[in-house]
């Protein structure tokens, strides 16, 4: 029966019919398991059948309602010189034995039709109410086993008795430490992508315990297993303290319980002391097995066999602690957490005009309490790496708090990190901060330590694909590896997975704390990951030294236009308070441009002060008001090079997507013309479509995945409680794939639909044949709910409408389909933590380029004893450029550079680090795995 039917009903118009096809029905197999019969009408009578899956090889039970209904009409008897297979409908029964159900329809007296077209035996028969009724000895939809493989990327199927004998690869997984968001998305790559390469995967419950413990804690993971895995936070197959497992006596048990499951291979997810006691377990495994044969626990085969043991370790930790790589699993989730705490903690803070110290994790590493104080605008933050200057920092700390409150704050915010020391290393604890506030200026204060609550909810994307893409390589490095090889430890390194010595990395974590505890300060920062220093930086030019130590010459300081160019986008607002905070630290005077160019051109300026963009980091959308308008296209360039001068604008600050990027290449074939454009002009791109070229992110873009992830989440949910349902859903991202790629990885989308591969009609039936393998697959009561992504200018012809009509036609009944379309949303909302302190970063560096480009001109002006500064400033190419990210790095790519890399037509970089990721999506999702699974039965029955 198709699934997604909850019964078939049959109508008898007779109770000589009736009698007659309950009989049919009964000697092919199915049991009577209600009758209900009408006292007040003869002519009324149901009965209920049901054929059970486990007593005959169906993917499902089928129920049938038979019914006896004297107003029913009679089907005709299809002729019998006809070939029924040629019938539009019928009831699909898979059995085991053909020839046993053919001799039960010659002694009924049931009319068949017999067919066997390659190799592929089935029966056509008739009920005695002219219903076809197909007995087949192959899946019900055979389609499916001849599907081209290669489109797939499924290798095609192996002679077994022509090739060498191999023993399987093994491979456990397990968490350990403390939990992180996305372990769970961590092991499911590790499962699923094992068992595409043809490895047995097995999870190790309760970490380091469950090696001891063995048994039901060791438990094969088959492809369902982690279904739903990545939007839960935590640890599923859990994690706990090990006594036992730090004794010689411990281990001995674990590695006899490894060997005895033949499992050869760990993948250890965890901080840097379930990293080292992996290794210490490899280290002692070859004395370890030589005791176990000794004393005749395993045997000498099992000991040959075993003799190595494979250690592979991922970073699962929120602190973010950990050299060699610049990220850790749960980091960024974490800080989710601490900023959305920190928002809400604001609103009341400004309420009541009060201070709050907020204690965030970290007893080594500063990372959470600096990001959370970048990312929440924070007045002051204590991290372990970088103690206060000088041995007074309670009078550091009120003067800048007392300074902030002078020009307008109503609120203080001190981030604290657990492990923040003095310069002396005492101990600098909330409490006592709060008291300070309170003794000294008099300060309504209160504390709030956020404690586990960092640890905690569901994964952000970041993690999710961090997670997955990390996994992948833990796999590819268990399957590379040799006895000879160190344990090697997958880390991110800029925007790479990477491979490196496990212990070294390890040795340069613990180095941190000793660097600390030697009064090396500039050495831990040193060890931390190469972003940690200018962030460390950028913090504090835009927050901290607002006390005219920064200045710049008088005759060095400029006139600044910050302008939103495109759509919306999370982060820009964060951009542009960054940018005019440290504008004024140096000097400079900024001017806030209202409504893009249109607004430039009528005038819409107004200079902008300290306290003016307060709070805007957690800001979504644009308050200066943005719109698409490109000057010398949509707006007159002789007006914007005539406000220019009017004003006095000495550079130019955009912020923006690739109608940004437009512009400046109109503002550089402008500067023959127009005098007031000679000067340096930059670019921060913002938009959720990720699509400026000269920058591996935009601002927005990770708010945005974060939006189409909790969107997801939810389709899913509702998704998987109507059972059979599939969600074709739009996402934003124009002719870039970049958010349907990544939050594809995101999801587990089972499919996606992108602009750099368009849309066929074979594609179509091709993702068709996969949704029906995976639904037949299914249990019929645990049936999962599926999502595929389709980025909104991926095709004209196949709209969401219509590829959902054609999925859910051509499935055969087997799953129903909607659609939904997330729009606008993914614009708005809360910046993420990662834009708003990317954004800052990218402002800062945007500050700098400007006075690099001006200051020549400025200088030979001054000492040529020029009343008044140049109107030209600058010409050359490299002074009109975008401000982007290049793995951990920022950099300036002058727009002339840019150009040869940019696909104008399709408003987008030619190039795409993130496409690599692309084939994942499928992979993950069982593209091709279950139609070689059926081929490979195919065959073997054959």
């Amino acid at each position: 029966m198709p699934h997604g039917l909850s019964h078939i009903v049959l109508h008898a118009c007779t109770p000589d019919d009736f009698d007659h096809t309950l009989n049919f029905y009964t000697s092919l197999g199915f049991e009577q398991i209600l009758d209900q019969r009408y006292t007040d009408g003869a002519d009324e009578r149901r009965v209920w059948l049901k054929l059970s899956a486990v007593e005959h090889t169906l993917t499902t039970d089928i129920t049938l309602k038979l019914t006896l209904t004297a107003s029913a009409m009679r089907r005709d008897q299809p002729p019998a010189d006809l070939d029924w297979s040629l019938e539009e409908t019928g009831i699909v029964l898979s059995t085991a034995d053909i020839q046993q159900v053919k001799v039960k329809l010659e002694t009924i007296g049931a009319p068949y039709q017999e067919k066997d077209i390659h190799h592929n035996h089935k029966i056509y028969a008739l009920d005695p109410l002219e219903n076809l009724i197909v007995f087949t000895d192959k899946p019900a939809f055979p389609s499916l086993l001849t599907q081209d493989q290669a489109s797939q990327g499924v290798p095609p199927p192996v002679d077994a008795a022509a090739q060498p004998a191999t023993r399987t690869r093994k491979i456990g997984v397990l968490t350990s430490g403390g939990d992180a968001p996305g372990m769970n998305a961590a092991v499911r790559a590790v499962v699923r992508y094992g068992i595409s390469k043809g490895c047995d995967v097995y999870a190790i419950y309760e970490g380091y315990q469950g090696l001891v413990d063995g048994g039901k804690c060791i438990r094969r993971m088959d492809w369902k297993s982690v279904r739903g895995w990545l939007a839960i936070g935590g640890t599923t197959i859990g994690t706990a303290r090990c006594m036992p497992f730090k004794t010689r006596e411990g281990r001995l048990q674990a590695a006899e319980n490894l060997v005895k499951k033949g499992i050869d291979s760990l993948i250890v997810c965890g901080g840097d002391g379930s990293l080292t006691g992996a290794d210490v377990f490899r280290s002692e495994w070859g004395g370890l097995v030589d005791e176990l044969k000794q004393s005749g626990r395993i045997t000498a085969e099992e000991a040959e066999t075993y003799q190595h043991l494979t250690i592979v370790g991922l970073v699962g930790s929120i602190d973010n602690d950990m050299s060699s790589t610049d990220i850790t699993i749960g980091a960024v989730t974490s800080l989710h957490r601490i900023c959305e705490s920190v928002d809400s903690i604001n609103t009341t803070a400004l309420s009541h005009s009060r201070a709050f110290v907020i204690e965030v994790m970290g007893r080594h590493c500063g990372w959470l309490a600096l990001m959370a104080g970048i990312a929440t605008g924070a007045d002051f933050v204590f991290i372990p790496e970088r103690p206060p200057a000088g041995d007074d920092w309670e009078t550091s700390m009120c003067e800048v708090t007392q300074r902030h409150r002078e020009l307008g704050k109503r609120k203080t915010v001190i981030i604290v990190a657990e492990g923040a020391i003095d310069r002396s290393l005492n101990p600098i604890k909330a409490k006592h901060i709060k008291n300070i506030l309170t003794d000294r200026l008099g300060l309504d204060t209160r504390v709030t330590t956020l404690g586990h609550t960092q640890r905690g909810g569901s994964p952000a994307a970041f993690d999710r694909i961090l997670a997955t893409i990390q996994s992948v390589d833990a796999v590819e490095a268990v399957l590379r590896s040799t006895p000879d090889t160190p344990s090697p430890l997958i880390g991110m390194s800029s925007n790479k997975v990477t491979t490196g010595p496990l212990m070294k990395a390890v040795e340069l974590t613990h180095e941190v704390a000793k660097a600390i505890s030697e009064k090396n300060f500039a050495r831990a920062m040193e060890l931390r990951d190469p972003q940690f220093a200018e962030e460390y930086e950028a913090y504090n030019a835009s927050t901290i030294l607002d006390d005219k130590s920064r200045l710049l010459p008088e005759h060095q300081r400029l006139r600044i236009a910050i302008l939103h160019v495109g759509a919306p986008a999370g982060g820009m607002n964060a951009a542009t308070r960054t940018a005019v905070r440290y504008a004024l630290n140096r000097g400079h005077r900024p001017f806030a441009v209202y409504n893009g160019f249109p607004g430039l051109v009528r005038g819409s300026l107004e200079e902008v002060s300290w306290i003016g963009v307060d709070g805007w980091t957690s800001h979504g959308g644009s308050e200066l008001g943005t719109n698409r308008a490109v000057p010398g296209k949509d707006v007159d360039m002789g007006m914007v090079a005539y406000q220019m001068q009017q004003h006095n604008i000495q550079a130019l600050l955009l912020i923006g997507g690739f109608e940004a990027f437009s512009s400046m290449m109109k503002l550089e074939e402008a500067r023959e013309k127009y005098p007031s454009l000679c000067i340096p002009v930059c670019h921060i791109p913002a938009t959720v479509s990720n699509n400026v070229p000269g920058t591996d992110y935009s601002l927005g873009s990770d708010t945005s995945l974060n939006a189409i992830v909790e969107s997801c989440d939810s389709i899913a949910q509702s998704a998987r409680s109507s059972r059979r349902r599939v969600f074709v859903v739009e996402v934003q991202g124009g002719k870039s794939g970049y958010l349907a790629v990544e939050a594809g990885l995101a999801t587990g989308a089972n499919t996606i639909y992108i602009p750099e591969e368009g849309i066929s009609l074979s594609r179509l039936q091709s993702d068709v044949k996969h949704l029906m393998a995976l639904y037949m697959d299914d249990d019929a009561d645990k049936s999962e709910g599926r999502i595929i992504l389709r980025t909104e200018g991926v095709s004209d012809t196949y709209t969401n409408d219509v590829i959902s009509n054609i999925l859910k036609d051509e499935g055969h009944q087997l799953f129903d389909s909607r659609t939904a379309v997330l729009g606008h949303i993914q614009q708005g909302g809360t910046p993420s933590p990662m834009d708003r302190i990317r954004a800052t970063r990218l402002a800062m560096r945007a500050i700098q380029f400007m006075e690099l480009h001006s200051s020549e001109a400025l200088n030979t002006a001054y000492e040529g004893s020029a009343k008044t500064p140049p109107v030209e400033l600058t010409k050359t190419k490299d002074s009109i450029a975008v401000i982007g990210i290049s793995g951990v790095d920022v950099v300036h790519s002058s727009v002339q550079d840019l150009l040869p890399k940019t696909d104008l037509k399709n408003r987008k970089p030619r190039g795409a680090w993130w496409y690599e990721h692309r084939p994942l999506v499928d992979l993950l999702s069982g593209r091709g795995l279950f139609t070689a699974q059926a081929q490979a039965q195919a065959q073997q029955s054959n």
